[in-house]
């Protein structure tokens, strides 16, 4: 799950970190008493959505006056802000973050995330701070520091040494640097985040260390323990596709190819959606029905599929082990009649009641291509939709 920058702040001010002083606005009206509030004379205007590269698509501004405050807000809200991180569509701005401005010295960059090849938790910065870190990473990847944190011992100061050290501060910036790790690591931890990225990380002219931006995303299986940050979500910021599998505890992603996919396990989803390409297709979505769906559960993972308008033909491809592919072939069948299907349908049902599943299918009177095995049912699917092209 994401949340919005000024939402990431607060929770990092509670474990001490510094942040600039700001408000939420959702009416230029509000923009205007916010600044304010705060005094000024300086403010900064940050468009709030969940995406990256604000700045360059004119969704950060520094401003002046009350005045501006409330004009640039007037502009930003309602305007559609096109990223690097939302594609062409882009995403409508619905609430400004008006804060104080400060006097830059230098600009940083740090983040905590976890390393899937180790296992840990990885301090990642580097000199670079303002600037998107996979150009930095493509081009000068010297210029990124990376310390692991052993969940043995935890955070240790000698970390924020190594970082600090590694990134050329001045000695009096040191110890801050160990302080705010600490802050920063004692916050992605007990919040269970799995990601934490500030960007930039600024020194002051008055030699502070400020967390100028802030973006988090926590790990949704913990989010139970976290009642006050799963309050955060901002549904308006999802896709409502997902919204919606969501609610029906299916795991769904949205991509941007043709292929609809409907498969049992993680695992053997990815695996599909990779042979998919192998064979020339592109797969309009990851889609894991989980081990024990039911039918109703399976037709609304359908349903769901085919409420991509993108969508020009569909593979389910179904292992039965805990899941039984009887279910599977009842809710497609179900849902198949449900939403009058008109795309190509290749099914590869395996394992328990795989001949049940396949005799339902038979017998349902759709137009459904049997496939024998993986790969079979990948270059069907894309032959299919050649054919009805």
């Amino acid at each position: 799950m994401n949340i919005h920058e000024y939402q990431a702040k607060a929770l990092l001010s509670k474990f001490g970190v510094a942040v600039p002083k700001g408000g939420v606005a959702y009416t230029p009206q509000e923009a205007e008493n916010v600044a304010k509030t705060l005094g000024g004379p300086v403010w900064v205007v940050k468009a709030q959505i969940h995406a990256g590269g604000r700045g360059k698509g004119g969704g950060v501004k520094v401003v002046k006056s009350v005045g501006e405050v409330k004009e640039t807000a007037q502009k930003m809200l309602g305007m559609t802000l096109v990223t690097h991180q939302t594609g062409p569509e882009g995403k409508e701005v619905k609430r400004v973050y008006v804060e104080d401005g400060c006097a830059i010295a230098k600009e940083l960059y740090l983040s905590f995330l976890i390393d899937r090849k180790t296992s840990r938790v990885t301090i990642m910065a580097s000199t670079e701070g303002g600037m998107d870190i996979e150009e930095v990473a493509a081009k000068t990847p010297e210029k990124i520091v990376t310390r692991a944190i052993d969940p043995a011992t935890g955070y240790q100061a000698y970390h924020g040494r190594e970082v600090a050290f590694a990134l050329g501060l001045d000695k009096v910036f040191v110890n801050k640097m160990v302080r705010l790790l600490e802050q920063l690591y004692n916050a992605f931890t007990a919040l269970d985040a799995s990601l934490l990225e500030i960007n930039p990380l600024v020194i002051t002219a008055g030699g502070d260390l400020i967390t100028l931006d802030a973006k988090m995303n926590f790990d949704d299986n913990a989010l139970f323990r976290h009642k006050d940050v799963a309050e955060l979500r901002d549904p308006d910021e999802e896709d409502p596709a997902e919204r919606e599998a969501a609610k029906h505890e299916l795991n769904y992603i949205k991509l941007d190819g043709n292929i609809g996919c409907m498969v049992n396990g993680a695992g053997l989803a990815m695996a599909t959606m990779d042979i998919i390409k192998l064979y020339g297709g592109a797969p309009a979505n990851f889609l894991d029905v989980g081990g024990g769906a039911t039918k109703e559960r399976v037709t609304e993972a359908f349903k769901i599929i085919l409420s991509d308008p993108n969508v020009e033909g569909i593979l389910v491809n179904i292992f039965g082990g805990i899941m039984r592919c009887d279910v599977i072939a009842e809710g497609v069948v179900a849902a198949a009649r449900d939403v009058n299907l008109n795309v190509p349908l290749v099914v590869r049902l395996e394992g328990t009641n795989a001949d049940m599943g396949k005799q339902i299918l038979q017998r349902s009177g759709l137009t459904i291509v049997a496939a024998d095995d993986l790969a079979d049912a990948a270059e069907k699917v894309v032959q299919q939709i050649e054919s009805a092209a």
